[in-house]
């Protein structure tokens, strides 16, 4: 039995590097593309972003629910009944597909980003992590309500109770509220609302030359706020769901898929396309 779920855990985590790691291929990869090679325009960033996560899902969510995001993976513990054992484990998945993806990303644009910023400063550091556009307190508030309307939403999309979308088309809503988020929250601090996004590819960024990976220009240590703030963005919106919709819904009986824990009378679980 132990040797049985080991293996079913690591093909959930596999799905969860890989799922990530899609993701991050064209979301980090559409950024140098639009910053670098001045290929785009906001609008392409926005909707690779989506795509990235839509194929993403595609990818993980028969194994491992496709959180992709441990924000994600978090709120569904507190608010899901996902097993908290495997919240550390998700988590690492996660962020080792977006190093890994950035890695990629760093390799293939390597003549464009050494031409477009030799110095490798800031003119190109936001291409691989967020950067804040405003003040340190107004882009935590940022990715604190991008994060919650990104959980409030994704409850939303995956309950069953609810008008929800069938599981292949989930993962296309999905997407389009992260074009949505981008498209109306993007500025003040680049909408990481993941932390798995930022911290792999910032990673990624102080191995490969760029000094100043983990400050914002002015030298402020900002790493920690796409880490913390989509966490408690995250629990908020998770949690307003419950507060203002899910608590007043029917509860049908269904069985548990990968990814998620098991129901009781105050949850419901989410179909195997529960993520970002």
């Amino acid at each position: 039995m132990a040797a049985l779920w080991k293996n079913r855990l690591v093909g959930e985590l596999c799905a969860e590097f890989a799922g990530t790691m899609v993701l991050i291929l064209f979301g980090v990869g559409v950024v140098a593309q639009v910053v670098a090679g001045g290929n785009g325009d906001a609008n392409a960033i926005h909707w690779a972003w989506g795509f990235g996560v839509t194929f993403g899902v595609y990818v993980a969510a028969r194994l491992s629910g496709a959180h992709l995001n441990p924000a994600v993976t978090i709120t569904l513990a507190v608010f899901r009944g996902f097993e908290w054992r495997k919240v550390l484990p998700y988590s690492l998945a996660q962020t080792a597909g977006a190093f890994v993806a950035a890695l990629l990303v760093r390799w293939n644009y390597s003549e464009v980003l050494a031409k477009f910023d030799p110095s490798h400063g800031y003119k190109s550091q936001g291409i691989f992590a967020t950067q804040p556009g405003v003040s340190l307190h107004m882009a935590v508030v940022d990715e604190v309500i991008g994060s919650a309307i990104l959980l409030f939403g994704i409850f939303a999309i995956v309950d069953a109770r609810n008008t929800s979308p069938l599981a292949n088309i989930g993962p296309v809503v999905t997407g389009f509220l992260v074009v949505a988020i981008g498209m109306a929250w993007g500025v003040n601090s680049g909408y990481a609302i993941n932390p798995a996004r930022d911290f792999g590819p910032r990673l990624a960024e102080s191995i490969t030359g760029f000094s100043h990976a983990w400050t914002s220009a002015d030298g402020t240590v900002y790493f920690w706020v796409p880490i913390v703030a989509p966490v408690v963005g995250g629990l908020i919106g998770g949690g307003l769901y419950d507060l203002l919709v899910g608590k007043f819904l029917p509860i049908p009986d269904e069985e548990e898929e990968p990814g998620r824990g098991t129901p009781d009378r105050d949850t419901v679980e989410l179909p195997a396309s529960a993520t970002v």
